[in-house]
């Protein structure tokens, strides 16, 4: 697991990702959660980011989504102040610390066992990121931090946005600031988009990856964790609602279509077939009963 580089050797860290890395599903649901209980969103927006953390683990994420996600944010964010935002962290924290992976905490902490720090390394905001590392008791969080000015959030950032290429930025900062070698160090995470940041590592770690990492993974040889039951159990519901749609829409182009009875009755099962022959038995036994009475 983690090996620890004393005697002057290279230092390694190991960095986790958060959003379906650490916990299932999304942590910003439960931040929205929060902030609906407390009047800072209403209900529609409530009900679309719950609806974007159900897609987020069907479908991982977008570069175009998290651009969004981040700019809500700072609307949401803008005038409020910084002591408000974390008199929410109970909320958020009901709802996040059930859904971390106990796998994935005992990787972190064997780790550290080994003398290798670890950090949450997330594009949620630098004071989830906070939040989280103190609880966890890791070593330090890497977030997306947002502009505060006389108190309250100003709803600019104060730096480059904790996604992509801008993970690796913040690495970068850390090893430089903490004397780590990134060569000698772990990455796990879960979506393509954090290619830049398993690359920047001599050490990578795929979890619940999405299609296009997970092809990734494979050809490079990384090693895959696979612990998103919930994710799983969604997509094969998807799969039987759309095999449920196809079915019928088969069922109305038949009829459409005219085609032969005899092909609709297999779509539509055994019940009609059964129900005709139960008809044509009593028909026969009429016949037969008036075949007796003329003789």
């Amino acid at each position: 697991m983690g090996e620890a580089m004393d005697g002057g050797g290279p230092r390694a860290a190991a960095f986790f990702d958060l959003d379906k890395t650490l916990m299932a599903g999304s942590s910003g649901v439960f931040f929205a959660r929060a902030a609906y209980e407390s009047g800072m969103i209403s209900r529609s927006r409530l009900i679309k980011d719950l609806y974007e953390n159900i897609r987020f683990r069907l479908l991982g994420s977008t570069d175009d989504r998290a651009d969004d996600v981040r700019r809500r944010v700072g609307e949401m964010i803008a005038g409020v102040r910084v002591r408000d935002l974390e008199r929410l962290s109970p909320r958020v924290l009901s709802g996040v610390l059930p859904r971390l992976y106990p796998h994935m905490l005992e990787r972190a902490y064997a780790h550290q066992d080994a003398g290798v720090p670890v950090y949450i390394l997330t594009a949620a905001s630098q004071e989830m990121a906070d939040l989280l590392a103190r609880v966890l008791a890791f070593d330090g969080g890497l977030g997306t931090r947002s502009e505060i000015v006389d108190g309250p959030y100003t709803g600019r950032p104060a730096g480059p946005f904790n996604y992509r290429e801008g993970k690796v930025i913040s690495m970068r900062e850390l090893a430089e600031r903490e004397g780590i070698d990134l060569a000698a160090s772990f990455a796990y995470s879960d979506s393509e988009s954090d290619l830049p940041m398993l690359r920047a590592v001599g050490r990578s770690v795929v979890v619940n990856p999405d299609s296009q990492l997970r092809r990734i993974a494979v050809e490079q040889g990384w090693e895959i964790i696979e612990l998103d039951r919930l994710g799983r159990r969604l997509k094969m519901l998807a799969a039987l609602g759309l095999g449920t749609a196809l079915a019928s829409a088969g069922r109305w182009l038949l009829e459409r279509t005219g085609a032969p009875h005899t092909g609709a009755r297999l779509a539509l099962g055994g019940r009609r077939g059964a129900q005709e022959q139960a008809r044509s038995g009593r028909a026969r036994v009429r016949v037969r009963a008036r075949r007796t009475r003329s003789t």
